[in-house]
């Protein structure tokens, strides 16, 4: 009996002496960061962007791979199935680890349990956009333009779940007009179908929604939130034109659950040295997207501020009748 403690206790010792190594070695290989969403949207642009600056930092290659489907639930049960040493990363999201633990009925996985916070980065509002053609140039003509043709048109999203659907079905719901929707697998090919005009309108993210904006590829009718964005500062907000929609996107990363304390520490610390970096600011600013304030960088402000978020959606997202199975 006294053997076989000894045995488990030398065991322990050598498994807690490997994981102590391999996170002072940390990385010793190619980081793979797991987006849920398809290539071209915003959320891999964001990915591409800091992961090139955290590659340099870290002195290993950050690796974007995109893993789609199921409104980011594939591409979340992925990192979930890795192993908690750190090179397996996944970009979430406010639809990743709010949204999803509301509008599916008998939830896919625990946004709480089944991960390790590591760092909350940036965050966004989101944006009304028409078709550039669209018969409409301000929320009040689009809401009557809804109401009178609402069964013709369509709104499409980057999948069901996904942020882009949330924040025009909260919308509609408050508009009081049903309007059919169109799942696309990502925000690429619905910001193309946009552009193509074969859906009538979509809500996306600031980042893409300004550069489509510019290039006058789309009409911005309304910014989802409760104040003004210097970046489209011309852009009235549904508030101030009558709709109370307040839907903010944002973006952090997540390890699974039972990573080293060591490892998470150091990738909280490249995340915000790149996201410090002017040149990534800048080119950050470019696309609409803003780094977090240093006071909520921490994992445990991320661990509060995802139950907070699921909290927040829960109401109206059943209230909305979002919910599938």
């Amino acid at each position: 009996m006294m053997r076989q403690c000894l045995v488990l206790l030398v065991a322990a010792g050598v498994a807690a002496w490997s994981a102590a190594a391999e996170a002072q070695s940390y990385p010793a290989r190619s980081i793979t960061m797991v987006v849920p969403y398809a290539a071209g949207g915003v959320f891999d642009t964001i990915a591409r962007i800091i992961g090139a600056r955290m590659s340099e930092l870290l002195g290993q290659s950050v690796i974007v791979e995109n893993v789609t489907g199921a409104g980011g639930i594939i591409g979340v049960q992925r990192v979930i199935n890795g192993k908690p040493d750190g090179y397996t990363v996944l970009l979430g999201t406010v639809g990743t680890h709010a949204y999803n633990q509301s509008i599916y009925r008998k939830r896919r996985y625990d946004a709480v349990s089944d991960f390790t916070p590591v760092t909350l980065f940036s965050d966004q509002p989101m944006v009304l956009e028409g078709r550039k053609d669209l018969p409409a140039n301000n929320l009040t003509e689009f809401i009557a333009l809804l109401k009178q043709n609402g069964t013709k048109m369509q709104y499409g999203s980057a999948g069901v779940g996904s942020t882009t659907h949330l924040a025009c079905a909260l919308l509609n719901a408050r508009i009081g007009v049903e309007v059919t929707h169109v799942p696309y697998r990502g925000g690429g090919p619905v910001a193309n179908d946009l552009i193509g005009g074969q859906i009538d309108y979509m809500c996306g993210n600031m980042g893409t929604s300004v550069v489509r904006a510019a290039a006058k590829q789309s009409k911005p009718l309304a910014l989802l939130s409760r104040e003004r964005t210097p970046l489209m500062p011309e852009l009235a907000t549904a508030h101030e034109q009558g709709i109370n929609v307040d839907v903010v996107t944002w973006t952090a990363f997540f390890l699974p659950k039972g990573a080293p304390k060591d490892i998470v520490v150091k990738l909280n610390e490249a995340t915000h040295a790149a996201m410090d970096t002017p040149a990534i600011r800048a080119r950050f600013n470019d696309i609409g997207v803003v780094g977090v304030a240093p006071e909520r960088r921490g994992p445990e402000y991320l661990a509060n501020y995802v139950v907070e978020e699921i909290t927040r959606w829960e109401g109206p997202i059943k209230d909305a009748g979002l919910q599938v199975d």
